[in-house]
């Protein structure tokens, strides 16, 4: 299994649209997906370890997150073709099972992956209340393993770009298992 680093530039960047069906029965694109105060965009998938180790931490700082007026999103990229615990169907599972409280939307061409520059899962884009990037770290410092009393860098990279409209100068690459890109 490969794992990537996130190459933690495009600061300042726009965020692209999507129009992405989700595991709730809707669609979802950019506009229904921002809150207020800035929008989070993570790339995530199931089979993923990194992704399994902190999932409950993403629930936890979503919600809290929500009550800050910060909108958040959920895309799976993956080629369910060669990973099948990433299907559309498994998807609906996992996001009931873990009570996921943002949507959970499928990339089944891949080109949101690609506009946004996502290489990992997970991977976290954080953006303010005009869609400007000003976040492209980690959650936290756990990988494969839960990091107990981690610092908490990605709420409060939201928390402070909810507040101010700018991320933190320190940010530290989210680092994962590799998007599964189809193969052509």
């Amino acid at each position: 299994m490969a794992s990537l680093q996130s190459p933690g530039a495009g600061l300042g960047a726009k965020a692209p649209d999507f129009d992405l069906p989700g595991t709730d029965g809707g669609r979802h694109n950019l506009p229904s997906s921002r809150g207020p105060n800035g929008l989070l965009v993570m790339f995530i998938c199931n089979h993923c370890p990194y992704v399994k180790a902190v999932r409950e931490r993403i629930v936890r700082d979503c919600r809290e997150l929500a009550g800050r007026g910060v909108g958040s999103i959920a895309i799976m990229s993956n080629d369910p073709g060669d990973y099948p615990e990433d299907s559309f169907e498994n998807m609906k599972k996992v996001a009931a099972k873990f009570r996921y409280p943002f949507p959970y939307v499928f990339d089944e061409t891949q080109d949101v992956a690609r506009a946004y520059g996502a290489v990992c899962t997970p991977d976290f884009f954080g953006y303010n209340a005009a869609l400007d990037l000003h976040y492209r770290g980690r959650l936290d410092a756990s990988g494969r393993e839960l990091a107990l009393h981690a610092p908490r860098e990605l709420f409060d990279a939201m928390v402070q770009i909810a507040g101010t409209g700018r991320g933190p100068d320190r940010q530290t690459p989210s680092i994962g298992c590799s998007i599964k890109w189809k193969r052509n």
